[in-house]
């Protein structure tokens, strides 16, 4: 029997479990080399983590690593349903709580190793983190897309730790009611995506869709709805979504340096967050909270035939 011991957490809806004890041993090296060894050698401990029966298609989880940069408080693979990611907003916000609920930091600041970078975040010692993200930017601008069943679309390619095709012209309304609906437009236009051979840079894959529009609050900027790697939509406003709309809004003249962007997302919550360049660098800050929902030890039984998850 083997144990597995978690913590969980939400961040303005979107859950994050993080791994403490009983992970894989990666051994040591660069962290991109640490998370190819997950992917390729521990697949099955990322299904058994975030997958049912123990998880969902929404979970996020997060393995804690021991950093590299001794100047890191800590190092992390973010992980889905289908496989790893590269950053995770969200996700860093509830680790840093998480961190701060285990007493291994306080109030002030920090820093982070993620397989893409290393992300420095402020944490108010209670539930408000703000971090900054990974250098973002906008690849492509109005590429235009026929969807099958829907029509002509354009939309940004951008990366903000993930890559992001960023559609405005969708004709949706972004409401939870409409969920369904956004979900499968989102789904077909990364099938579409896929047809045309549009990519990111280098030839990497679009693996996040996100429909933006106006604000339900007068007080915010905008709105969003992402889907992610999996099927699975974002309930928060997406950290790394929100990152690719900024460096999107900055590369138009829409935002200036500095000027605050408060994103919406599907469920109301909101991320706040402005774009401070650092020599050719573009560097978003996104700030948001996060609140344990629970600690747990998860139980791996060799004869249980769904031990490992159930795998899409």
């Amino acid at each position: 029997m083997h144990s597995i011991h978690v913590i969980d957490s939400h961040t303005a809806g979107e859950p994050t479990r993080v791994v403490i004890e009983g992970g894989p041993d990666l051994g040591s090296g660069p962290l991109a080399l640490r998370r190819e060894r997950f992917r390729t050698i521990h697949d099955r401990f990322r299904s058994a983590v975030v997958n049912e029966p123990r998880g969902s298609d929404v979970l996020v989880g997060a393995i804690l690593l021991p950093p590299a940069d001794p100047d890191c408080v800590a190092a992390t693979v973010f992980f889905n349903n289908v496989g790893t990611l590269g950053m995770c907003g969200h996700g860093t916000i509830g680790l840093a709580v998480t961190l701060g609920h285990l007493g291994r930091i306080r109030a002030g600041r920090h820093r982070l190793e993620t397989p893409v970078g290393i992300v420095s975040f402020d944490y108010d010692g209670a539930n408000g983190v703000s971090l900054e993200n990974v250098p973002s930017f906008r690849h492509r601008a109005s590429v235009r897309v026929h969807v099958d069943g829907f029509g002509t679309i354009h939309g940004d390619i951008a990366w903000g730790g993930n890559w992001f095709f960023l559609v405005t012209d969708h004709g949706l309304k972004l409401d939870l009611a409409n969920v369904a609906a956004l979900s499968d437009l989102s789904n077909r236009i990364k099938q579409s995506l896929v047809r045309d051979g549009i990519t990111g840079a280098d030839g990497a894959e679009i693996d996040h869709i996100e429909l933006t529009g106006p604000p339900s609050d007068a007080a915010n900027q905008g709105r969003n709805f992402v889907l992610c790697p999996g099927g699975a939509y974002d309930r928060s406003p997406c950290g790394t979504g929100t990152s690719a709309k900024l460096a999107c809004l900055y590369a138009d003249g829409k935002l200036a340096a500095g000027t605050r962007w408060r994103q919406e997302g599907i469920l109301g919550g909101v991320f706040e967050g402005s774009v401070h360049p650092v020599g050719a660098d573009l560097i978003p800050r996104i700030a948001g909270t996060a609140y344990i929902t629970g600690e747990a030890t998860l139980r791996i039984d060799p004869n249980d035939p769904l031990a490992w998850g159930v795998r899409s």
